[in-house]
């Protein structure tokens, strides 16, 4: 072993060791990393795996090339954002011209090149070292045994796979009755029970057709995808089939739509400068606005502003974003939400064909799996941008990042504008929404990165943390209508939340979204209008205050926001805009229990749980 310690052959090894540590630079951070030991165990056995395989470095060194490439990139999401590449940070990168990148980077740009050009250069050493030596070639009989014992796993493995693994001892009804994670909180994305498929059968049969009993529980090869898809460098091929699945996935949604059009156009067209602005916000709850009447004032400028008109019964159907968001912009019915994709565009087409121009702004992701079926309607836009690196549960950038890319559209020639913001709005880590200066409610979650959200004991930090977020909304929505004020004469603006929030109230044992509680379903709306606007359209605006109480949902609001700038198109449902005075009542459908009517329900214990009456 001693030609190991010569100086390229600890090069070439202390380089692979190096890539190999890259999962575990949050522990550097003072941060924990999940499954430790069961990822350097996957390492261990993918770098066993390839040099059996290969049987020399320099065989398999030209796969380590993304790794070597990425991992600058990989550091700094970990030190800025808390999280390794994603199949979000892949999109962005895949959506981004070069004319973007300089854009983002500024000066940053010549530090990047210059790290980039001497990661190039440590691959291209490390690449001639392992080709100028054949003493690190694996060509004894060990090598034979290894092989043998990975496909030995490799078909242990296919064997679970296809018919299962018999279910892990249960635990005693002492620790069975504890409140667990799944029944406190769910998860702090939108990977809720409520949105998750059902997990496939233990002990289920595959595709052959064979009936064998189900592996042994003790039998298991604990490696698990997703774990091997964080570990480092041979994770990354997990994470670029995950990448590869999304695109394919948005094509597959992009050619059901590709052909549908609504035909759309206004009745009365002119060049009169118009801009409509739509603002959906996350995970925002009816009650804790003092707009809608909380005691807390989270809406100090909000409530003065005169032509702002709070919906007071507005629902929505799921309380998931990637489910309730298309039901808001298309014209999808509460009760396809569950179901992805759509035949039909959304409102964006609409106002395209009608002869606006188009903007998605979004402080949210734009790839994963809680958020594809949105950027499918994103990319109906003129110009789409999403510019949230840092995802949902960690650091992040505050909403106000939206500020220049609006700033930006409101200066665009284009007379007749729609810009749509999508905010992050009240997502948890809700303390991370918003600067020290909206830190108001104290004690708070400020400064903690990740508190242990199913702990009851930080319920009064946690109901703080969520009411500043509400603060610094009513702040960024305030400067959003300041902005619409100075740049266009003839404007207006729509909010609504996709979803609300249940917050351990009272006795309740639940928090976040994905459960079945009216805290969840009622959420807050509002239109805001400029005194042009409502000379141009004074019915709209009757029809604004009269319908301000009226039971709305969030399938209201395509047709609400198509009617909003006037335009009309074949077979519309004028009756399904509260603007119109066309508008008739309809029955509400959320997801709870199954397809419930929302107003015909009653609201069960401190969590308001929502039961349909006729299910009783």
């Amino acid at each position: 072993m001693q030609y190991m310690l010569r100086p390229a052959h600890l090069f070439i090894l202390l380089s692979y060791l190096a890539l190999s540590l890259v999962p575990f630079v949050p522990m550097a951070l003072g941060k924990p990393v999940d499954m430790a030991w069961q990822l350097a165990g996957m390492e261990i056995m993918a770098w066993t795996a390839v040099w059996a395989v290969f049987k020399r470095p320099a065989y398999f060194h030209w796969l380590l090339v993304p790794a070597f490439l990425a991992l600058p990139t990989e550091i700094y999401l970990f030190v800025f954002y808390g999280q390794g590449i994603s199949t979000h940070h892949l999109g962005i990168l895949a959506e981004t011209s070069p004319r973007e990148a300089l854009e983002f980077l500024g000066q940053k740009v010549w530090t990047m090149l210059a790290v980039m050009v001497a990661v190039a250069v440590w691959w291209v050493l490390t690449f001639r070292a392992a080709r100028q030596t054949r003493e690190m070639d694996w060509h004894d009989k060990s090598r034979w045994v290894a092989i043998g014992a990975l496909v030995l796993l490799g078909a242990v493995a296919a064997y679970g796979y296809e018919f299962g693994a018999s279910a892990a001892p249960k635990p005693g009804a002492a620790r069975m009755s504890a409140p667990t994670s799944a029944s406190v909180s769910g998860s702090a994305s939108d990977d809720d029970a409520s949105d998750a498929p059902a997990a496939k059968p233990i002990a289920a049969a595959g595709n052959t057709g064979w009936k064998l009993p189900p592996l042994p529980y003790w039998a298991r090869v604990p490696v698990a995808g997703k774990a091997f898809g964080e570990s480092w460098p041979f994770g990354l091929a997990v994470r670029g089939y995950d990448f590869y699945k999304e695109r394919r996935y948005l094509a597959e949604l992009n050619e059901r739509s590709a052909k549908f059009a609504f035909h759309a156009s206004q009745p009365e067209p002119d060049k009169l400068p118009e801009v409509v602005v739509v603002v959906i916000g996350e995970s925002s709850r009816y009650d804790r606005w003092s707009l809608n009447g909380y005691g807390r004032e989270t809406n100090p400028l909000l409530s003065k502003e005169a032509n702002l008109v709070p919906l007071a019964d507005v629902v929505s159907a799921v309380s998931a974003t990637r489910l309730s968001v298309p039901v808001i912009i298309s014209r999808k019915p509460a009760r396809q939400s569950l179901k992805d994709g759509f035949s039909e565009k959304s409102f964006l087409t609409a106002y395209k064909e009608a002869g606006f121009k188009t903007w998605w702004l979004s402080n949210q992701i734009s790839f994963g799996q809680y958020d594809t079926p949105v950027s499918v309607f994103a990319k109906e836009a003129n110009v789409i941008q999403f510019l949230n690196l840092g995802g949902f549960t960690n650091n992040s950038n505050f909403d106000e990042i939206l500020f220049d890319p609006l700033k930006l559209a409101l200066a665009d020639p284009a007379p007749k504008k729609l810009i749509v913001l999508h905010t992050l709005g009240s997502h948890w880590n809700y303390s991370q929404r918003h600067p020290k200066a909206f830190d108001k409610w104290q004690p708070s979650l400020f400064g903690i990165d990740k508190p242990v959200y199913t702990d009851l004991k930080i319920k009064p930090q946690l109901n703080n943390s969520y009411d500043n977020s509400i603060l610094y909304t009513d702040w960024f929505l305030s400067q959003v209508i300041g902005r619409l004020k100075q740049a266009a004469p003839l404007s207006s603006l729509m909010y609504v939340a996709d979803h609300g929030q249940t917050l351990y109230d009272n006795a309740c044992r639940l928090a976040f979204h994905g459960h079945n509680t009216q805290y969840e379903f009622h959420v807050p709306a509002f239109m805001w209008y400029s005194d042009d606007y409502q000379v141009r359209y004074p019915e709209k605006i009757d029809q604004l205050k009269r319908h301000r109480k009226t039971k709305l949902a969030t399938e209201n609001f395509f047709h609400t926001l198509v009617d909003m700038a006037d335009i009309r198109y074949p077979g519309d449902h004028l009756e399904w805009s509260f603007l119109s005075p066309e508008f008739t009542l309809h029955k509400r459908y959320v997801d709870s229990y199954g397809w419930s009517n929302y107003d015909n329900a009653t609201f069960k214990g401190d969590c308001r749980e929502v039961i349909d009456k006729s299910r009783r």
